[in-house]
């Protein structure tokens, strides 16, 4: 692929938030821009630097998030991670050295079988630990997390959406066995459902391929203050205490960002993504239908895979 032109990618992901299931000719129209301009923008990044996504609230499905660290010897990092990979339950993991030495995941756990995080975890290692995590600030109502309550067609349909929300609706047709109509009554039922919450697009590309992680007691309004404007994502951990996640590139001097950013959190690591990423890439998106049974009941153990 030609080089990025970061003018051209950035116009591309405003119109695909803005229009992101709609066909090119309908965004041209609606915006006056150039068809045949827009075409080629698209047909240059679409796939390779940005994609159509949906994003789910899966507490609406039973799910809840967590944050594992795992200590994994360097010589073995890939091959666990491989292995963690296979189970749909665990959503991402990268390499990450510091309080833990060897990966950092995210996991999406049925409401059910939280008892159960330990167990999977010692499937990968001996040293861990792990937390619930939620938005940041917290919420404030009362957990009501709800269930898996749809056919075993939904978790098919919500990995096509989540792989790639620009899918033609002739290939989900294809692959789902149904008409269009009914497909797009599923996809309005997810959203009256409030499970679909937005389709976005987002640029994926190199920039940030470090990350300072921290765990700390208190995210003093200072931290607030100093990062706000970078790129920087908070999460509340149950029952106490926060996850605090800073992006930013292998150009910039990590003994800096490290003493800078260590001053605000009680544990710290580096987060190395690019070590894991080709695995990541070539990971399919298969989460929802490995996740859930196939008569639709419910989710299969997170520990059979």
């Amino acid at each position: 692929m030609s080089s990025v032109n970061m003018e051209e990618l950035e116009f591309l992901v405003e119109l695909l938030n803005k229009y992101p299931t709609e066909s090119l000719k309908k965004i041209a129209e609606n915006e006056g821009v150039d068809y045949y301009r827009l075409k080629r923008i698209y047909d240059k990044y679409y796939g390779k630097c940005t994609q159509v996504s949906a994003i789910y609230n899966i507490s609406r499905i039973g799910l809840k998030s967590f944050v594992a660290f795992l200590s994994v010897p360097r010589s073995d990092l890939r091959a666990v991670a491989w292995r963690m990979f296979q189970n749909p339950f665990i959503v991402y993991s990268n390499a990450m050295f510091g309080f833990k030495n060897g990966i950092s995941a995210i996991l999406h756990i049925p409401k059910d079988q939280t008892k159960l995080v330990g167990e999977l975890l010692a499937k990968y290692s001996d040293d861990y630990e792990y937390y619930l995590v939620r938005s940041y600030p917290p919420p404030k109502n009362r957990d009501n997390t709800g269930s898996w309550n749809l056919s075993y067609d939904y978790a098919i349909l919500m990995d096509i959406l989540k792989w790639d929300a620009r899918t033609p609706m002739k290939k989900i047709s294809e692959i789902l066995g149904k008409t269009r109509p009914t497909i797009r009554y599923m996809i309005n039922r997810l959203k009256e459902e409030k499970i679909l919450v937005r389709f976005e697009a987002n640029i994926d590309t190199p920039a940030y391929d470090r990350g300072v992680l921290g765990i700390a007691n208190e995210v003093r309004d200072e931290i607030l203050e100093k990062f706000g404007e970078r790129e920087i994502m908070i999460g509340s951990l149950k029952p106490k205490g926060y996850v605090i996640e800073w992006f930013f590139s292998s150009k910039e001097d990590l003994g800096t960002k490290l003493f800078e950013f260590s001053n605000y959190v009680e544990k710290v690591g580096i987060e190395y993504f690019d070590i894991l990423e080709d695995l990541e890439k070539n990971r399919k998106c298969y989460r929802f239908s490995k996740m859930v049974k196939k008569d639709g009941s419910g989710y299969n153990s997170i520990l059979d895979f």
